[in-house]
């Protein structure tokens, strides 16, 4: 299968064929149609620490990924495309283990108890030992990952960049089925939706700017939904990839697509609750009351949960070209193209706090783990941050 990827914040199209190609970069100055918005000066209202920053590697380096480290029981586990993994105490930073696969990691790692799985650029998808770094299996699939993968119910899931979606046996990564229906454009942005396994479905966006729900049991489809409608001119105006990872709260999906809009989902049969014009190329997360989301000139929204109505915008960041969101008790944080890491108030949006983990772009999503959260940028830079919550 052949298909184009456009690269956000630039638009540098690059034929791959199954996925597998690799991606050029270019200076984040020249990366952006628009000039960042200059930052203004704070004052903050929110008391953060930074605990520890450290190198892990090159990061998701030139591959124009966004790899995004995993926390679980008091580790954190970062990968790169130089085929390292490394585990870190969460608390103090230190390194517990680290490996050398000669592989190119491109999908960030799952953790799920003792097991970890990474998938990467040429397809390999790997299994170890959460708590030593050593190998338990191996498997293959149709193209490049760049996604992290899914574990639950004794499978782990994996999501390819053709559209395909495989589910291996845990135990000895034996393969227990394939959802091989995809509908993958000529034209589509670099960036897949990791899977979500959610009350025995698997949830996932696609290229097509749709969510599918699959039985995790045998992979058979279970609904399908659109987030955005494939319209216009041009392959670019039809660009509508639903490359965020899915949020799901109280039986809820929430997601968003490029040139789409915000929905929400009964996570049961699929059903519209509500739905709100908006053009994303990342995530959205969920708080008790609200919905999260960048859109495509890098502005945040809070939308009603229940309605979808909006609450608020903060357009402080406009083509700062910022990750997806991240909650973190009241506040919203985000990473921006120049290493700075913001949090937002929930109430109305006001920036409270801001640190700098590096010069570089921070692509991938930060990781909320209670008053702590984990930032990485695309050289493998991580810093853990304690707000004050």
């Amino acid at each position: 299968m052949k298909k184009a990827a456009l690269i956000l914040p630039f638009a540098i199209s690059v034929g791959l064929l199954g996925g597998c190609d690799w991606m050029k970069d270019r200076s984040t100055k020249k990366e952006n149609i628009a000039a960042p918005k200059e930052l203004r000066e704070l004052t903050p209202t929110l008391s953060v620490t930074e605990l520890w920053t450290k190198g892990t590697g090159k990061g998701a380096g030139k591959s124009g990924v966004r790899i995004r480290p995993a926390v679980a029981d008091g580790k954190l586990y970062a990968a790169g495309v130089d085929g390292e993994i490394t585990a870190i105490d969460a608390a103090s930073g230190r390194t517990l283990w680290n490996e050398d696969f000669k592989l190119r990691f491109t999908g960030g790692p799952g953790v799920s108890g003792d097991l970890l799985v990474i998938g990467g650029l040429d397809g390999d998808v790997l299994a170890l030992d959460a708590s030593t770094g050593k190998e338990r299996w191996r498997a293959r699939v149709s193209a490049e990952v760049i996604t992290a993968p899914a574990i639950g119910d004794g499978l782990a899931v994996v999501r390819c960049n053709d559209g395909r979606i495989y589910a291996f046996d845990v135990a000895d990564g034996k393969q227990r089925w394939i959802y091989d229906r995809p509908t993958v454009p000529l034209l589509s942005l670099r960036g897949n939706s990791a899977p979500v396994i959610n009350n025995g479905l698997v949830l996932s966006g696609t290229d097509a700017g749709k969510v599918v729900a699959l039985r995790l049991s045998d992979g058979a489809p279970v609904w399908e939904q659109a987030l955005a409608a494939s319209e216009g001119r041009s392959e670019v105006e039809r660009l509508s990839d639903a490359d965020g990872t899915l949020a799901v709260e109280s039986d809820v999906v929430f997601g968003v697509a490029n040139h789409g809009q915000v929905v929400a989902l009964g996570a049961a049969n699929g059903r519209p609750l509500w739905n709100r014009p908006l053009s994303s190329y990342t995530n959205v997360d969920v708080s008790a009351s609200q919905v999260y989301a960048v859109d495509e000139e890098s502005q945040v929204w809070a939308l009603d949960r229940t309605s979808g109505s909006s609450m608020w915008k903060q357009d402080a960041f406009q083509h700062r070209w910022l990750s997806g969101p991240a909650v973190q008790g009241g506040y919203v944080v985000v990473g921006d193209l120049e290493g700075f890491v913001h949090w937002l108030a929930i109430a109305d949006g006001t920036e409270v706090a801001r640190e700098r983990l590096s010069k570089d772009p921070i692509r991938a999503t930060p990781v909320v783990s209670g008053d702590v959260v984990y930032v990485e940028d695309v050289e493998g830079k991580l810093g853990a941050y304690r707000a004050q919550l």
